[in-house]
């Protein structure tokens, strides 16, 4: 595992190359102290999106593909395998070799933990950093060096109202990741309570509820302060999840005040019970649902709980303070 501590005279400001792929991780990335370069291609898309119009601060900069040979960059911080080529392509240099480089893993292997070689594993030049130790764990990464640098946010600060006696879920794509994301299981907690499913594509949710009197509705893809005032509204806060990273929508939540039911797969199975329910078993996190939902005070306190664990946990100031770390042995 890589030691996080700085090399001799301390951290120093980066031209960091990276690409905007997971908005809320990235929207905690760039708050650090370094230059941050984003690609940006006239058509857009996956691999050129840039900024794409987030309020971030004014040392993420936009940077035409056209425009890279000619810039400085000090490391690229690499996302998706593809980048190791692009990166390479357009910038003339080789990431880990010409250019230091470091690979962020945020997911959960697609296989299971048996067959989940990484796809740098025993590379040496570029460690890769997980986002959870269960992730670390899960993968296959050989003989290449890995560390764990955990999820921390911008705080969002104690906003929980739980007026509306509803739950809430954020799940994107909920369709396609199906069972991964858990959302198969949305329809059993309209026994316990309406549940409102806000996220990308989440309006595509056509699921049955059964006998429940209770709804289940598909919501929009909220940009982020809307999102956190509707989350706030709802008494409850469920994270169904069955095999994927720690859901940043659920560290938000904590954030919020809110109480939150969570399904105990993957990091998530970590969080104390304090914060509203962690349990394997459905039926279970559907009768504390239920009671959080009936008594609001109940549903305060555990809210405060999960607000303390998210601030000792899930804070900006260590997440940033690692990754300087991190960077500066990278570059060292």
């Amino acid at each position: 595992m890589l030691e996080e501590t700085f090399p001799a005279g301390g951290p120093r400001r980066l031209r960091v190359l990276c690409w905007h792929v997971h908005g809320t991780w990235h929207d905690a990335f760039v708050r650090g102290g370094h230059e941050y370069l984003l690609p940006v291609l006239n058509e857009g898309g996956q691999w050129g999106r840039g900024r794409a119009g987030r309020a971030w601060p004014e040392n993420v900069r936009d940077v035409p593909v056209d425009e890279l040979p000619g810039t400085a960059v000090d490391v690229v911080v690499l996302q998706r395998v593809e980048e190791i080529r692009l990166t390479e392509r357009w910038l003339g240099r080789r990431p880990g070799i010409d250019l230091p480089a470091v690979y962020v893993e945020h997911n959960t292997p697609p296989g299971g933990a048996s067959v989940s070689r990484h796809p740098l594993a025993d590379r040496r030049d570029i460690p890769i950093v997980h986002v959870t130790d269960f992730n670390r764990l899960m993968w296959d990464c050989g003989t290449a060096p890995t560390t764990v640098i955990g999820h921390g946010i911008p705080d969002p600060g104690q906003r929980y109202l739980g007026d509306l006696p509803r739950a809430v879920a954020v799940v994107n794509e909920p369709v396609r990741r199906g069972r991964a994301a858990g959302a198969d299981l949305l329809p059993a907690f309209c026994a316990a309570a309406p549940v409102d499913v806000f996220g990308i594509k989440a309006a595509e949710l056509r699921l049955e509820t059964g006998p429940s009197r209770h709804e289940l509705l598909g919501g929009p893809d909220l940009p982020m302060g809307e999102l956190h005032r509707a989350m706030a509204r709802r008494r409850v806060y469920i994270h169904p999840a069955r095999w994927t990273s720690l859901g940043l929508s659920l560290v938000e939540a904590m954030h919020l005040g809110m109480p939150v039911a969570v399904v105990a797969s993957t990091a998530a199975a970590t969080l104390p019970p304090e914060v509203g329910a962690v349990s394997a078993d459905v039926d279970e996190l559907v009768d504390r649902v239920a009671k959080l939902v009936a008594d609001p005070g109940e549903a305060r306190e555990a809210g405060a709980a999960a607000r303390e664990y998210a601030s000792i946990h899930f804070g900006l100031e260590d997440f940033l303070r690692r990754w300087d770390a991190l960077l500066a042995r990278a570059t060292s």
